[in-house]
């Protein structure tokens, strides 16, 4: 497993980290924790150092899993966790008072919640789960960012960035208050090559990728045919003709990338190691056999220069999650 420096934090993680939603069985349907366990101790035995949950992943349940085997292991293993926006809107409605989404008291709370279900005494990075240029001097989030940070119970600040909204974050980068960021970055998704990485690599902010296999979509696995287990946002995500649309897009990138469908994911994680502003990738992987096939990826090799000119072309801009 390769490492890289996350920002200015000087943690060197591992190229492949761990998006542990799934595992929290909240919005992706038909996780089983005995399961997840063993594919997370798993990541971890191929140098795996580097996971990001949520308090709102199953209501602190994605956390508790995680602790169960950070008290098992001997390792350093880097934990990023995020607040709930106190009034649960995802993503963050503009105009909306930085006091309805994240005040003080509620910052804490939170966190005091996350560092119980984790069983730590600190966090590696606590982010906001959804985040608005607008809160920028607005608000008591920062004194209790910056208490927290004092108190030892979170070492570094980062933000979650709402879906599709990436240059909804540079006015924060730019105040140096940030440590990180996290943002929706794929083959599909690539916008945030265009101003957000730029200044994260200016104010030296370290990058984490979510979404990099676009919800499945960049596997190659989903089809017209595909279907979901009831209550999973995928039945939303790809409904109607999405997944048409998804496969015959995915199969123009492997015609004209000259590779077979079962390269795509492996292409699409390589794609996005092969920018320089990304610290990590955390694709979920709620399976040993997802865990294997992803971190073997995470050999500091990115992709020859003239397959990332040719998948340039694939960028898709929409929003799923909205529309």
């Amino acid at each position: 497993m390769n490492y890289r420096l996350l920002g200015k934090t000087g943690l060197k993680v591992s190229e492949i980290g761990y998006g542990a939603w799934g595992i929290g069985n909240t919005g992706w349907r038909g996780a089983n924790d005995e399961e997840s366990i063993k594919a997370l101790n798993k990541a971890i035995d191929l140098g795996l150092n580097f996971i990001d949950t949520a308090l709102g992943y199953g209501n602190g349940h994605s956390e508790h899993l995680i602790g169960q085997v950070l008290r098992e292991r001997p390792e350093t293993i880097y934990v990023s966790t995020k607040i709930p926006p106190k009034n649960l809107k995802w993503p963050a409605p503009s105009g909306i008072p930085v006091e309805e989404t994240f005040p003080a008291d509620h910052i804490i709370s939170c966190t005091e919640d996350s560092l119980r279900n984790l069983g730590v005494d600190t966090i590696d990075v606590q982010q906001f789960h959804v985040w608005s240029d607008d809160w920028v001097n607005q608000g008591d989030w920062l004194e209790a960012i910056e208490k927290l940070k004092n108190q030892g119970k979170i070492k570094y600040f980062g933000v979650s960035i709402n879906d599709h909204q990436t240059e909804n974050a540079i006015k924060l980068i730019e105040t140096g208050l940030v440590d990180t960021v996290q943002v929706i970055y794929n083959i599909f998704e690539q916008s945030p090559e265009d101003k957000l990485f730029p200044a994260c690599e200016k104010h030296n902010v370290g990058v984490i990728a979510r979404v990099p296999l676009d919800e499945g979509g960049l596997t190659g696995k989903v089809t017209p045919e595909s279907t979901f287990n009831e209550g999973d946002f995928r039945n939303h995500y790809f409904r109607a003709e999405r997944k048409f649309e998804v496969y015959n897009r995915v199969q123009k990138i492997v015609t004209d990338l000259n590779i077979s469908i079962e390269d795509m994911a492996e292409t699409s994680l390589r794609y996005i190691l092969s920018q320089t502003a990304v610290s990590t990738v955390i694709p979920g992987m709620r399976s040993i056999k997802n865990v294997e096939r992803n971190c073997k990826v995470g050999d500091g090799k990115g992709l020859f220069q003239e397959m990332i000119e040719k998948l340039k072309a694939h960028r898709w801009i929409r929003n799923f999650y909205q529309a």
